[in-house]
């Protein structure tokens, strides 16, 4: 997986920081995950190509997060897309979206589809051969879902040495990698760890904002691989964070703790702090598994 992270702050965009926007790849699909404000220049930046963009996931209707959204669809249609494009996100944003295009007179010359969002129980939204993808209900001031983005067990690799010394038939390979025995015309069966090797372990990622300090979710991204927390403010103003509905960097690192993660990337941060290291130096306290997102930072794993 490669995590590419456009925007990592809270509230307004300003000079040299963006809202919240990031793209996953994960088995050859490029998910955006939330579309604030400046997410399409953050693209072109970044040299991730739009036509790579074939699902938008917003956790919820706060303008941090999607106002950028309308925008990016408008600039599909400038640039002739013609492939579909599928939009995740709350009740509501398939009626935004359509009014903004009414009421500008515009129409998409691709196929737009949209996945609208009302349950406060975890759900598959996004399904293929490698991946699978769910929401993270969590508790914010609006209705908001978190995801959590799986990659199904790989096939297993086939061992040259093996195959060849068993003189086993090219027309066998596909089910070796599936996991099957191969019974020669003799009647031996080759079991398959024999002409085999495992794959890589199948990874995952949780992104989970906006939320305050809940354990709700604790099931859902138990044994995560990483994990993106929300941690808008440091524990100097925890009295902000639940007024506001939002996490310190100190409840994010306990739950990471909590869930298992193997790593935590911590985001969202408000701008009134003079340095995001502080975020890093309370989250490690707990979590010494803590990274720091930031514009235009790429995390591989």
């Amino acid at each position: 997986m490669k995590l590419t992270i456009l925007g990592c702050y809270a509230a307004t965009p300003r000079t040299f920081t963006n809202p919240t926007s990031q793209v996953l790849e994960i088995r050859n699909h490029h998910f955006l995950i939330d579309c604030a404000e400046a997410t399409q220049v953050q693209l072109r930046k970044n040299k991730v190509r739009f036509t790579q963009i074939n699902h938008i996931f917003i956790s919820h209707l706060h303008g941090d997060h999607f106002y950028g959204l309308i925008g990016l669809i408008s600039s599909f249609t400038l640039l002739n897309r013609t492939g579909d494009l599928h939009v995740y996100g709350p009740k509501g944003i398939k009626e935004i979206i359509l009014l903004q295009l009414r009421y500008a007179n515009s129409y998409t010359g691709y196929q737009l589809f949209f996945h609208e969002l009302e349950s406060t129980a975890s759900e598959v939204i996004f399904e293929d051969e490698k991946v699978v993808v769910k929401t993270i209900p969590l508790k914010h001031r609006v209705y908001t879902n978190g995801y959590l983005f799986q990659e199904k067990p790989a096939e297993r690799k086939l061992d040259p040495d093996a195959v060849r010394k068993y003189k086993i038939d090219i027309c066998y390979f596909q089910n070796i990698k599936n996991g099957k025995d191969v019974t020669l015309e003799d009647g031996t069966v080759i079991p398959n760890e024999k002409l085999s090797f495992d794959p890589p372990a199948p990874k995952s990622y949780a992104f989970c904002s906006d939320t305050v300090f809940t354990e709700d979710y604790l099931d859902i991204i138990t044994g995560v691989d990483v994990l993106y927390h929300e941690s808008t403010f440091l524990e100097s103003e925890a009295h902000l964070s639940e007024r506001t509905m939002h996490c310190t960097a100190k409840q994010a690192a306990e739950i990471a703790l909590k869930a298992r993660a193997k790593q935590l990337i911590l985001g969202h941060f408000s701008t009134r702090y003079d340095s995001i290291e502080h975020f890093r130096e309370e989250a490690m306290a707990i979590f010494p598994a803590t990274d720091l997102a930031d514009d235009g930072k790429i995390f591989e794993f």
